[in-house]
């Protein structure tokens, strides 16, 4: 498997291949990390937090990540930098060092995408209830592109709207079978028999 150093965000949130991530920029370390980003046209990783806080020295983070790419930015009213951004890829950190300006930088392994499969007819209705529940979500999923007969991206989209911890969404994230994350969830939404 290939390598590559890449920036490091460590974030109270799991980002999946595909889903949105909108963010309020306010440390310098993570301005400077958004402008070469967006000068260089290249991504970041953005690893779950399993100990100690968004701003400062983080004690923890998860291994399994995924990069973002920003798609769009703008000035927030505070007058704070936003930016949005997809998930891409996902990654293994195998190493990590702290650079100077206090950005952390991990050294990763890109991991293989996941299949694209047709939701199984037995979770069918995880994609319907997607189907109604994503428009009422406001602007965040309008740019994202839908794939309501992909496996994958209908069960990544659950994990991130659903009401479940962190500890859960990371699970599922790492995850490589898109049909047994689907089966994971199924317990977790009702069925309306008709």
């Amino acid at each position: 498997m290939s390598t590559a150093d890449i920036p490091l965000f460590p974030l109270n949130t799991v980002l999946f291949p595909g889903g949105p991530l909108p963010l309020r920029i306010f440390e310098t370390r993570y301005t400077d990390m958004v402008r070469r980003c967006m000068r260089e046209q290249s991504a970041f990783g953005v690893v779950l937090i399993r100990a100690g806080g968004e701003v400062g020295e983080v004690a923890n983070t998860a291994t399994i990540g995924t990069t973002a790419r920003i798609v769009d930015f703008y000035q927030l009213p505070d007058r704070l930098l936003g930016i949005t951004c997809a998930g891409e890829k996902k990654f293994r950190v195998l190493g990590r060092r702290r650079e100077s300006d206090g950005l952390n930088v991990g050294s990763v392994e890109w991991l293989p995408e996941e299949p694209r499969l047709e939701v199984p007819g037995e979770y069918a209705h995880l994609a319907a209830l997607l189907r109604k529940v994503l428009p009422e979500l406001g602007e965040v999923y309008q740019q994202v592109p839908k794939h309501f007969d992909d496996a994958s991206w209908v069960g990544s989209r659950l994990v991130e709207i659903l009401p479940i911890s962190l500890g859960d969404k990371q699970a599922c994230l790492e995850m490589q079978d898109p049909v047994e994350r689907l089966a994971r969830l199924s317990p977790l939404i009702r069925r309306d028999e008709p």
